[in-house]
This record gives C-alpha cells, sequence and structure tokens, in this order.
C-alpha cells in the first residue's frame, strides 16, 4: 500500500494538541480583526462626514453662482462682497425667491440684505456649519487675477469629527474649503 492510501485511511482523527494548536491561532486572528474594527469605523465615519461637507459646500457653490451679478439692464448685484468675517451683503441686489428658497431672504433694489448668511447649524444637517466669503478681485488679488469684473468665492463646511473612542467630538472640529472664481454677466 502506498503512503497516500495509508493516510486516507486513517480514521484516528485530530488529537487534543491539534485542536489546542487550531484555537491558539484563530483567536490571534480574531483579536487582530478586533483591533482593526474601531480604525475602520473611525474611517468609515471621517468618508461620510467629509463628503457630506464636500455637498453642502458644493450646494451653497451652486446657489452662489446662480446669484445676479450683472451691470445690464440695470446693476444688479445679488453676490455681494464680504468684509472681514462679515457675511456678504449688497445694496443693489433685487430678487424674488420662490417658497422652495424660503431659507434665503428676498432683496430690494436699493436695501441693504444678507445674501448668503453663516450658518452654525445647516438645516437637515446639525452638526454642519457653513459660511460663505465673497472677495472682490478687482481689489484683492484672487489667485493671481486681478479683474473688477471677477470675485473669488469661498465656501467653508465645518463638522464635529468622531472622536477616538467612537463618539461625535464635542469639541474642535474639521473642515471642507471650497473656492470658485466667478465673473460678472453682462
Amino acid at each position: 500500500m502506498t503512503s497516500l492510501t495509508r493516510a486516507l485511511r486513517d480514521e484516528r482523527g485530530i488529537t487534543l494538541a491539534e485542536i489546542l494548536v487550531a484555537t491558539v491561532v484563530i483567536s490571534i486572528g480574531l483579536v487582530g480583526l478586533a483591533v482593526v474594527i474601531p480604525l475602520s469605523s473611525y474611517g468609515v465615519h471621517e468618508g461620510n462626514a467629509l463628503s457630506t461637507a464636500t455637498f453642502l459646500a458644493e450646494q451653497r457653490l451652486e446657489e452662489v453662482r446662480n446669484a445676479a451679478w450683472t451691470t445690464t439692464p440695470s446693476a444688479n448685484d445679488c453676490l455681494g462682497t464680504s468684509t472681514g468675517d462679515a457675511a456678504p451683503s449688497s445694496s443693489g441686489c433685487a430678487r424674488t425667491l420662490s417658497p422652495a428658497q424660503a431659507t434665503v431672504p428676498n432683496c430690494t433694489n436699493g436695501t441693504a440684505c444678507t445674501t448668503f448668511s453663516d450658518e452654525s447649524a445647516v438645516t437637515g444637517f446639525g452638526s454642519y456649519g457653513r459660511k460663505v466669503r465673497v472677495t472682490d478681485c478687482g481689489t484683492t488679488a484672487c489667485a493671481g487675477i486681478t479683474d473688477a469684473n471677477m470675485r473669488l468665492v469661498q465656501v467653508t463646511v465645518t463638522y464635529r469629527p468622531m472622536s477616538g473612542t467612537g463618539a461625535i467630538s464635542t469639541t474642535g472640529g474639521k473642515s471642507a474649503v471650497l473656492e470658485m472664481i466667478v465673473s460678472r454677466r453682462d
């Protein structure tokens, strides 16, 4: 009989020592996996939080991009510019919005109104804050461009990251910043 045939007919089973060694090897593998779970959980949460922050910033950039800023037929500046940390406002903005846009105020031409106010908590996203800053590229160079017909828009969305214990941090914060240069439409 060959050794292969003998090995196939061996019906003695597994010894206690073999079971103990297999148990130790499997236990070491499971402990290794248990150590990785909190780290992967943090990574998934951080990715989700950053994606949400980027979405909220892109949403506001789209609103800013669609804001009226024209010279003809009449001056209409609903984009405005920021001064320091103040929210952008304009005295030359005329707009009436639909009820679906109720979070943005209506403006009457000739009166100042805040077009993109700071939000300490974004509606529907309580742990996210959002602010918009608009810089006039005619007075301050924007990415090397000095042109009075262009403005740099910076949207910053802040959020609270997950702490090392797996809970949402109550202190500190992270942010996603998106910038875009817009030009006056004539």
